[in-house]
This record gives C-alpha cells, sequence and structure tokens, in this order.
C-alpha cells in the first residue's frame, strides 16, 4: 500500500490550492491604485503573485518591495481594504468541492493549513459553506512558526488526534513541500494554484504533484 492510499487525513493549503481568493486580494491591492489616482490593472496582473500575500499585491500595484519607507503603510491598508471584502469574488476552485465531499464520504478527516493570518482566515473559513467539515484550521500565526517550518502541519495533525505520517499535505508553494517533508507527510505540488513565474516544481521534490484537484483522488486509489 503507497503512503497515499494508507492516509487517514488530507490537510490542504488555503489560497491557491482550496480556493481561488486572487480576486479579492488583487481587488484590494487594486483599489489603492485608483485612490491614488493611478490606473486599474487587470486581474491577470496580480494573479501570479496572489500566494505572496501583501509582499506580492503590494509589489504588483506599486513595484515596492518589503524595503520601501512606505511598504508598512501600505500593507495594513491593503490588509483593511482585503479584510472588507474577503469573500465578495472568492470561489472553490473548480473539482474542490466534490474531492472534499468525496474525502469526506470516504471516511478521511480533511484540514486547512495556510500562512493567512487568523485575522482573515477564520472569518473567510466561517463564511464559506465550503468549510463547514474541516476538522482542523490552522493560520500562518496559530503556532509560534509559519510555512516552511513543521510546526503548524504538526498542530494540525494533533488537532485531528492522528501522527503526521498518517496526513497528506497539498500545497501550491515550495514552502508547503519544505513543510510537509519536515513534518514527515507524503506531499502533494498543486500545478494549479499560485506557483508564480519562475516556479520550478521539480526542484520542490514533492512525493506527487496534480494539475487539478480530481488528480488527488487517484493518489488515494478512489474513483
Amino acid at each position: 500500500m503507497s503512503r497515499f492510499a494508507a492516509a487517514k487525513a488530507v490537510l490542504f493549503d488555503l489560497d491557491g490550492t482550496l480556493i481561488d481568493s486572487a480576486p479579492d486580494l488583487g481587488a484590494a491591492a487594486d483599489q489603492m491604485r485608483v485612490a491614488r489616482g493611478l490606473p486599474s490593472l487587470p486581474l491577470d496582473a496580480y494573479r501570479h503573485m496572489a500566494g505572496a500575500g501583501a509582499r506580492g499585491m503590494i509589489g504588483v500595484a506599486f513595484g515596492y518591495g518589503t524595503d520601501h519607507p512606505e511598504f508598512e503603510a501600505l500593507k495594513q491598508e491593503f490588509f483593511a481594504n482585503y479584510e472588507a471584502r474577503l469573500t465578495e469574488l472568492t470561489r472553490p476552485f473548480d473539482q474542490v468541492p466534490e474531492i472534499l465531499e468525496a474525502l469526506h464520504g470516504a471516511g478521511l478527516a480533511w484540514g486547512v493549513v495556510t500562512n493567512k493570518s487568523e485575522r482573515f482566515t477564520l472569518p473567510l473559513t466561517a463564511a464559506m459553506p465550503l468549510f463547514r467539515r474541516a476538522r482542523a484550521v490552522v493560520s500562518g500565526d496559530t503556532t509560534p512558526h509559519a510555512k516552511p517550518h513543521p510546526a503548524p502541519l504538526l498542530e494540525a495533525a494533533r488537532r485531528l488526534g492522528l501522527d503526521a505520517t498518517e496526513c497528506i499535505y497539498v500545497g501550491d508553494d515550495e514552502r508547503d513541500i519544505v513543510a510537509g517533508r519536515a513534518a514527515g507527510m507524503p506531499t502533494v505540488a498543486a500545478l494549479y494554484g499560485y506557483l508564480g513565474a519562475r516556479a520550478d516544481v521539480a526542484a520542490w521534490q514533492a512525493d506527487a504533484i496534480i494539475d487539478s484537484p480530481g488528480g488527488l483522488l487517484k493518489l488515494l486509489g478512489m474513483p
């Protein structure tokens, strides 16, 4: 039996893996451009950096890095804008609701481990019916360390009452795979997520790669 087929739970990254939040993240940043008299940018300009949160969105909107003197103030403005519109345009990726139902039907627990802070994660997951059966929701500030540290994944496994080796972790960023491997979990890289323009997914050394959410069921030996 493969490590995947023997799993008792699946843990997922949030943005870019379960949900497409790029429209709301991008809109929150674009709102800042428009407020300063700058032309609006199309969503596609923001999408590839959605996994980088405030750093990525501000980088696209203004070309500023974290060392720019205005970055911190812009970050707080971005947070306020995003908090006001968490789920206006955010939707599950195609196939995700069906995948989660299939996991539930097969008796597999599932949960979320994200680097998004609890300020955003908790109200977002509470507002979306998709997460009603999530057995664990761990945010970037739930534990003292965020991914790529394994602590959030180990905390999720603890909440599920499982050993980390009994959980699979699915994510669309290299830090997801690094964290999963460090926690001792089989890892799956999601090619359909926010990989960034220069991602070398093969170099991440994930245990498996899927190009759509449905690929997960095949790994688990489910129809």
